[in-house]
């Protein structure tokens, strides 16, 4: 059993991780073009279907921490070090995708569309680098599920 919720955790993760952590890290760009674009927000379109991805993925990425937690357990590894830090990396990721990026751009959208901004314009340089953290963290949390510091597997 170890091994079918170990193989939908990997997969989950390249089917609900990967794209999201890629379309995130395409907005600043697009941002930045759209608003040198002429005639003004050409590339609104672009923006919307980088947002929709990174939201739809977000909830996709829900599977990668639940079969996460059904391995962890089928292995006896729940208490680990190694995996309650990438519990909490997996967390800080999360929110930083909720709470940050997907409010920025969607502030930026409405922004670019004519709506009320709330809060105002969010610089691309700055969603930039929270993009950069938020796949810091997951390129850590990887790192982590390869090596397992004090794993017994022998690499």
């Amino acid at each position: 059993m170890a091994k079918l919720f170990l193989s939908l955790h990997v997969v989950a993760a390249i089917i609900a991780i990967g794209p999201v952590t890629v379309a995130a890290s395409m907005f600043p760009p697009a941002l930045r073009r759209t608003h040198a674009s002429e005639p003004p927000h050409e590339g609104l379109g672009t923006l919307r279907l980088l947002h929709r991805l990174c939201r739809v993925y977000a909830y996709v990425g829900i599977a990668v921490p639940v079969f996460g937690f059904a391995t962890a357990s089928a292995l006896g590894v729940l208490g680990d070090a190694w995996l309650l830090v990438s519990i909490v990396l997996t967390a800080a990721a999360a929110a930083v995708l909720a709470l940050k990026i997907l409010p920025d751009q969607a502030r930026e959208i409405a922004a670019l569309d004519g709506g009320e901004a709330e809060g105002g314009s969010v610089p691309p340089a700055r969603l930039a680098m929270v993009t950069g953290v938020f796949n810091l963290l997951w390129v850590v949390v990887t790192v982590l599920m390869i090596v397992r510091p004090g794993s017994t597997t022998g690499v």
